[in-house]
């Protein structure tokens, strides 16, 4: 009799070792997944021509992170610039490559994908191609007419950016036209330059290709017309950096980095590029 209720006892010992290892090893299983318990919110600031493919890689990431917010913030470039570097925001967006000072600083730059700067001018305008020089020329108020490069006689109305924007400072750097620039409006978005040169017959301005509607024309560049396949071949030759920008030795939360190690992944080149922009990881 007690060699039979030690036998029992020793089953059950086994059967008890059993369950637990088996609900031990479930518990490791479901600790692994730790992203599908993070929660929190992403801040972005900067680029307003970053806008369609930071909104884009925004949607596609929440999708899959339900927990998690990213939020966009428009200043422009070098305000974005900023809020990374008195941590007023977890990533920030430049539509240029930082300069040597703010990499002294101690900011740190990834490029996230290649974006053309279209040269725009109104869907009525009968000019189709201009080489760079033409368009330093005009900038610089050389060329001050349509019908001196193709076009009908009038006036040339100029419309840029702001001072710290990062699409002006990509378009002055590449037609070598810095502190040159006579322009008659300096507008403080992408979408407000567009809206502008819609508007007016005359006028002719520069954008983000990425952001570029059919309510304005896209000029070609000494005879190449901006796409993704042209600036990604370099054939266009007016073309910048997206960048996202951290700094030095300042972690990252949790969400933060799963947004910057998807938006750098392959798994996000797709998204970039139904967006507009060339990406980087292919």
């Amino acid at each position: 009799m007690k060699k039979l209720i030690s036998l029992v006892l020793a089953a059950l010992m086994a059967l008890t070792l059993f369950a637990a290892c088996g609900k031990s090893n479930d518990d490791s299983k479901d600790n692994t997944d730790d992203t599908a318990e993070v929660t929190g919110t992403v801040s972005t600031d900067g680029s307003t021509s970053m806008e369609k493919v930071i909104m884009s890689l925004g949607e596609s990431f929440q999708a899959e992170h339900k927990g998690i917010t990213v939020g966009y913030n428009p200043t422009g470039s070098g305000s974005g610039i900023t809020a990374v570097s008195e941590g007023r925001c977890d990533i920030g967006l430049a539509s240029r490559a930082l300069k040597d000072d703010e990499k002294a600083a101690g900011l740190k730059e990834t490029v996230l994908a290649l974006d053309g700067i279209a040269i725009i001018v109104n869907p009525e305008n009968k000019v189709s191609d201009l080489t760079i020089e033409q368009i330093a020329k005009i900038y610089t108020g050389e060329i001050t007419n349509w019908k001196d490069v193709g076009g009908d006689d009038a006036e040339i109305v100029l419309i840029g950016r702001e001072a710290g924007s990062g699409t002006r400072d990509g378009f002055e750097s590449i037609t070598d036209t810095k502190d040159s620039c006579k322009y008659r409006q300096e507008l403080t978005s992408t979408g407000d330059v567009i809206t502008t040169v819609a508007g007016n017959p005359n006028a002719i301005g520069y954008a983000s290709l990425a952001s570029v509607k059919d309510t304005v024309k896209a000029l070609s560049v000494n005879g190449v017309a901006p796409s993704e396949a042209t600036v990604s071949d370099g054939s266009y030759e007016v073309q910048r950096p997206f960048v996202l920008v951290t700094k030095e030795g300042v972690e990252l939360s949790k969400a933060a980095q799963l947004f910057f190690d998807y938006a750098t992944s392959k798994d996000a080149a797709e998204v970039i590029s139904a967006a507009g922009a060339v990406p980087v990881a292919k």
